[in-house]
């Protein structure tokens, strides 16, 4: 038997004893060597319903930090197992609930195969439910944090609902992506709560501070295609002496394209959210630019409008002079060369960090 099997939690499995008369120790004020509320993204592995609470780590839960990517900051101070044999198992495709629990709820609607890959056997071989797309989940998504793809060496802060990392081929050096934990096309299609909301609002104002700090304003802006996937607010950083153009810059561009922004100016970030909600039509591509001042520039895509899926990343940068950057594919970097680049973010964005 592999190491995943041996390990595997038989079905009705009872609560551990030790674990009740840690949980008890703790309470009445023994100092425990498990951490905080931050162990709650160190189990999860994927975006159910059906969420753990947080700090339940017993010993008997994979690492989530460990099988996505490989390493865990928290090393052996980590209350969730660092098992290799399932990371393999699981960079081959194996769905993450059968490694845990020996069964997934989702069945064939899962994207992620069911059986343990033997030795030597390839990713041609997976099992052919595994191939095909659902509206939830995408193995070959570049944003799901439970796809094999996602490019885990470019993340620098995961929350519950949100997490942050940096784009490939970014415009600008310190060029963020706040991408929703859930597969959903947009940041606006996702169920509305406050607790989510007021996850995005942590990020955005912790970037802004960040960006502020060196004498930066961020821009941040969305693409909504209908044909996407999975939803990214991009966040670039533009010098204060330059910010102010950036709406006459992205009007003379929607002039070009014969079209108008509808404008509108909020104090609340929470009221400009739910306008954007209002005016996005689920049937149309859409995109929404946010200023500096609270300024919100939004426009929904006629169908047989040729609006360019680059648009925000364009104006900036006529706007920044750096047209040769307009595609990110011009400004891809080697997985090393981005490594060192996230975690030298990391460093500097640390005490700012929402989730630190």
């Amino acid at each position: 038997m592999s190491a995943a099997e041996i390990s595997m939690k038989p079905p009705n499995t009872t609560l551990s004893p030790y674990t009740f008369v840690e949980q008890t120790a703790h309470k009445e004020g023994t100092k425990r060597s498990t951490a905080s509320v931050t162990d709650s993204q160190y189990w999860r592995y994927d975006v159910s319903q059906k969420r753990h609470k947080s700090g339940a780590g017993d010993g008997d839960k994979l690492c989530f930090k460990f099988i996505y990517s490989g390493s865990c900051p928290r090393g052996e101070k980590c209350n969730f197992q660092h098992d290799m044999d399932a990371r393999e198992q699981y960079s081959t495709g194996v769905c993450l609930d059968f490694l845990i629990n020996g069964k997934c709820e989702r069945g064939p609607d899962c994207n992620f195969k069911h059986n343990l890959q033997s030795e030597g056997e390839s990713h041609s071989h997976r099992r052919r439910g595994s191939e095909k797309f659902n509206g939830n989940r995408s193995k070959e998504c570049w944003f799901c944090l439970s796809s094999p793809n996602v490019e885990s060496h470019l993340i620098i802060s995961i929350g519950e609902f949100y997490y942050c990392a940096l784009p490939k081929g970014p415009l600008v050096e310190d060029h963020v992506l706040v991408i929703p934990i859930e597969h959903a096309p947009s940041t606006l299609s996702l169920t509305l709560t406050r607790e989510c909301e007021s996850e995005l609002v942590k990020f955005r104002n912790s970037l802004k501070l960040y960006y502020k700090n060196q004498g930066k304003e961020a821009v941040l802006f969305e693409w909504i295609s209908k044909r996407s996937t999975h939803a990214n607010i991009q966040v670039v950083p533009v010098p204060s002496t330059r910010v102010a153009a950036v709406r006459d810059i992205c009007n003379l561009a929607a002039e070009k394209l014969g079209f108008k922004f509808v404008m509108m100016k909020f104090n609340n970030y929470a009221d400009a959210r739910e306008w954007l909600r209002v005016q996005f039509d689920r049937n149309n591509s859409f995109f929404y630019l946010e200023l500096t001042e609270g300024t919100i520039l939004s426009h929904s895509v006629d169908e047989k409008e040729n609006f360019p899926a680059q648009f925000g990343r364009e104006v900036l940068a006529g706007l920044l002079n750096m047209p040769d950057r307009a595609d990110w594919r011009n400004c891809t970097l080697g997985k090393e060369e981005e490594t060192k680049m996230a975690e030298e973010f990391k460093k500097k964005f640390e005490e700012l960090d929402p989730n630190h």
